[in-house]
Formats: structure tokens, sequence, C-alpha cells
């Protein structure tokens, strides 16, 4: 092959290579198409460290914390939308949605996940690679009261709660007032982010970020301004919120557990 081809291919190769970053990166940033108007009650636009997020905070003295996955036929809502008109058919409606933890292939749950009591999916206490598998990993859990908590993973497994609702994701962002110890101050690793802070056994705080952010800069956000002494990270890219009537946030990708908020019955 003449040096010239080679050269072609090279950079040929080296196109290809940006295009596919490029549009990697795009992928990561969730759809904004919504107006303040349109944000649940419970949220609000904040600022913190240059990144923007949409944070809900959740009063469980006037408002029920679910964790879903499937309909009564057993197949995976699949999306928020999906979900949302689910709930307004079984004449639930909820006031705000969120994906709520990590999924396999086919959009079974990855880790634990308890849906009314029911327990779809055990703990995964092993070990591998990805988010999920940086230790300590944890569990955000809906108690038999209906007060909320968060556990490291292996607290969990001994303590054993009773949980009326539980979705098991990781990394843990803040624990017991800590940011996570593998974490960066600002790693280069940014992407869209959400995730669930539980301030006391009353307050469940909810985040997503508007653009790209680093886990040591999204944990700070649960510590410092959102004071939640605990709080898990539940996804990457595919970050999505709405507002019980439509996606506002993401939506490009699939949903397989879910976390709703409903008026209190």
């Amino acid at each position: 092959m003449s040096p010239k081809a080679i050269a072609a291919i090279v950079v040929i190769a080296l196109f290809l290579t940006a295009l596919l970053g490029f549009w990697l990166v795009e992928r990561s940033r969730p759809v904004v198409p919504y107006s303040t108007a349109e944000l649940p009650e419970p949220c609000r636009e904040l600022g913190f460290e240059g990144v923007s997020y949409i944070v809900c905070e959740i009063d469980l003295r006037h408002a029920d914390v679910g964790i879903h996955h499937s309909g009564p036929d057993g197949i995976a809502y699949g999306s928020l939308d999906a979900f949302d008109r689910a709930m307004v058919e079984q004449g639930r409606p909820v006031v705000l949605a969120m994906n709520a933890g990590m999924y396999h292939e086919g959009l079974s749950p990855v880790g634990l996940l308890v849906e009314d009591g029911r327990k779809v999916s055990p703990v995964d206490s092993g070990e591998g690679e990805g988010n999920f598998y940086l230790k300590p990993n944890g569990i955000f859990l809906i108690g038999g009261d209906g007060k909320a908590a968060m556990m490291e993973t292996g607290e969990f497994v001994a303590r054993r709660p009773g949980s009326r609702f539980a979705t098991q994701s990781g990394p843990m962002l803040v624990i017991d007032g800590q940011v996570h110890p593998k974490f960066l101050p600002d790693g280069t690793s940014k992407f869209t982010r959400n995730g669930v802070g539980v301030r006391d056994p009353d307050t469940v705080v909810l985040a997503i970020s508007l653009s790209e952010v680093s886990l040591g800069s999204f944990a700070r956000l649960f510590r410092d301004e959102l004071r939640c002494p605990n709080a898990l990270f539940l996804d990457g890219a595919i970050s999505t919120l709405s507002n019980g009537e439509r996606t506002l946030l993401g939506g490009d990708y699939p949903v397989g557990p879910i976390l709703s908020v409903t008026p209190k019955r």
C-alpha cells in the first residue's frame, strides 16, 4: 500500500473517531424543551458550581414516593411517557417521575428492586465493571411506615430492613456526610446525571443536571447545597424527568426502574 493511501486511511479513521466522540457527547445531553411553568410543583431550577439542575424536594408527610418497573402484564414500562399514561389509566396520576436505576438488556433491573412490597430483583453484592460496582454502592428505600432511608449495600444486607419500595444503584454519592472516597474533586468523566438524596426520614431530594457534570461535583451538590447526608447516583446519559403529563428532560433512551411522586392518599 502506498504512503498516500496509508495517510488517507489514517485521516479517515481520525475523522470517524472524532465524529463518534461528538455523537456520544451529544447523546449524553438531555433534551431541554420545557418552560419553568411546566416544572412539577416540588421542583425548581438551581445552579451549583457552574452547572444547572432541576431539583425536587419531596415532603413525605404530603406526598408518596414509589419505585416501579412493570405494568400488570409484567412488561417493563420502558419510558416515562408510557408510565405516566398507565398511572392516569389506573386513576393514580403522578406529580413527577424520574428514571430510578440501571438495567440490563431487556430492561430488567440491575440489583435490588422492590415494588409495592414485592421483590422484583434481588440485591447484587458482587463485583463488576461500571458505575454500579464502584463500591460502596447503595439502596434507596421507602419503609412500610412511609419513611425514607438510604443504606450502603452491605449494611442493607446485614440489617434486612422492611421495604415497601426500594432500588439499588451505584455508586453512593454521599455516605454519612462524606463524598464517595474514590471520586476525584472534578474528574474528566462528565455526563448528564441524576440522583436521589435523603435529608431526613420525611424528606427525599431528587436532582437531574441540565448539562455534563463530574461525579465529584454532583456529590457536593447533594452534601453542601441540598444538605443530604446520604445520596445515591441513579444513572448518567439516560437521565429523564417528567411532570406526569410529558417528559421534560431526556427521553432518548429507554428506562428500567422508575421513581414516582404522587399526592398523599
